[in-house]
């Protein structure tokens, strides 16, 4: 079977550019499984990047170096190289935050991972502990890190220092993410068929379980203004959660197969959802509609066929920050970049074993990570985005459908702002 659509020649995809690559050094003991890089990771400010390199071992890098790094020595980079060499800053005021690589070693086989960033005036949602051990500042980094025991272990970027261990869940931690809008919030999903939420300016205080899957939860999103949240996992599942009341807002049916990432876009008007069944899917989170599919085979399976081994599962998707693109990574070896308003990919790229796929900060680059550790990088796609995609972030950033459609604005912008046409 063809990977694209007929009226796209394969030949005639663009291939991505690789920039570099992160290879996990050699464990001394050559085991199969405990390799695997699940998660790869920016941090918000985009000073930090962090991938597991397998058997317990996580390792944050100063991203601005990682980078020059590849252009002084070449795409190729072993992770226990001492390439990567910091410049000395004359202060000695800010010694604690300068960026400087660490080797983590989490204790057990690691999962999941995220950055989560300080804000000083956001306050605990725990309005009753007068008392912290910790003092978060605005210059907080904190790295948090998901294990195969169920624990969840929070470090101090700049130090390298546990600061944290979290002890609830009894399976294990398949994913994490941070609330984006600096409250520490922290929400975890687990195997064990929940999700769990986090105060960490309350010392780690677990604040609610959110139950409503049936099976294994692979993966949670934030919205961009933190008051929604997504779940998939086995089953088929996709559920909207809202942040503020933590109850369920609705629970998403299209997929024939377990749905294994989810990510929202920068305005939090689109939600894309990579499954088993061989696709991607774009949806309106505000209603519940199916606004895109993109199909990683051709022509599209059947359900049965679908929901089975196809050799074409969709393992992870990433939404670009310029809210135009749509990074997705599938078992036939190869990255695809799509645009939100074309169903075949614009550019492409090989890669092997591949499980999952991180933007940078600033869009400009995607990490992906392997089954064997190891971490590979490709230029994005660049695109100036029109004046009316701008606006239309603008606004969708502040209004969600429902109030969209209410806009007394002829058809044809009402369409073009709900991403229809």
């Amino acid at each position: 079977m063809a990977s694209f659509p007929p009226r796209v020649n394969e030949k005639e995809i663009v291939r991505l550019r690789t920039i570099g690559e992160l290879l996990a050094p050699a464990a001394p003991f050559d085991k199969k499984c405990g390799r695997e890089n699940w998660t790869v990771a920016f941090a918000p400010d985009g000073s930090y990047f962090a991938w597991s390199q397998g058997h317990r071992t996580v390792k944050p890098v100063p991203w601005s170096q990682c980078l020059q790094n590849f252009l002084l020595h070449g795409t190729k980079n072993v992770t226990n190289s001492s390439s990567l060499r910091l410049p000395r800053q004359n202060s000695d005021g800010g010694q604690k935050n300068k960026p400087r690589e660490h080797i983590i070693d989490c204790g057990d086989i690691v999962w999941s991972l995220a950055f989560g960033s300080s804000v000083p005036e956001k306050q605990s949602r725990c309005v009753n502990i007068e008392w912290h051990r910790f003092r978060f500042g605005q210059d907080q980094l904190l790295l948090a890190t998901g294990l195969n025991n169920g624990r969840i272990k929070i470090w101090d970027v700049y130090t390298g220092k546990l600061l944290l261990n979290l002890v609830d869940h009894t399976e294990v931690v398949r994913d994490l993410t941070f609330a984006p809008d600096g409250s520490l919030i922290l929400v975890s999903a687990s195997r064990d068929k929940t999700l769990r939420v986090w105060d960490l300016k309350d010392d780690g205080n677990m604040m609610k379980v959110l139950r409503g899957h049936q099976n294994w939860v692979y993966s949670c999103a934030f919205s961009p203004d933190s008051s929604m949240l997504c779940s998939v996992g086995a089953s088929k599942a996709v559920f909207l959660w809202n942040m503020d009341k933590y109850t369920m807002i609705r629970k998403l049916e299209g997929h024939h197969h377990d749905v294994v990432a989810c990510d929202f876009s920068p305005d939090g008007a689109l939600l894309a959802t990579a499954s088993y069944d061989t696709r991607v899917y774009i949806w309106d989170p505000h209603n519940g509609d199916i606004l895109m599919e993109f199909g990683h085979l051709f022509p599209p399976p059947t359900p049965i066929f679908a929901g089975g081994a196809n050799d074409r599962w969709v393992r992870s998707v990433s939404f670009s920050h310029d809210g135009l693109h749509v990074a997705s990574l599938a078992d036939d070896k190869m990255v695809r970049f799509w645009r939100i308003d074309e169903d075949y990919p614009v550019q492409v790229a090989p890669l092997s074993n591949g499980l999952c796929c991180a933007f940078s900060t600033d869009g400009s680059v995607l990490a992906a990570g392997t089954h064997d550790g190891s971490v590979y990088f490709w230029a994005t796609p660049r695109q100036v985005p029109s004046l009316q995609h701008l606006c239309r972030m603008s606004i969708r950033r502040v209004m969600p459908t429902q109030e969209v459609q209410e806009l007394p604005i002829p058809s044809k912008l009402l369409e073009f702002l709900s991403y229809r046409i």
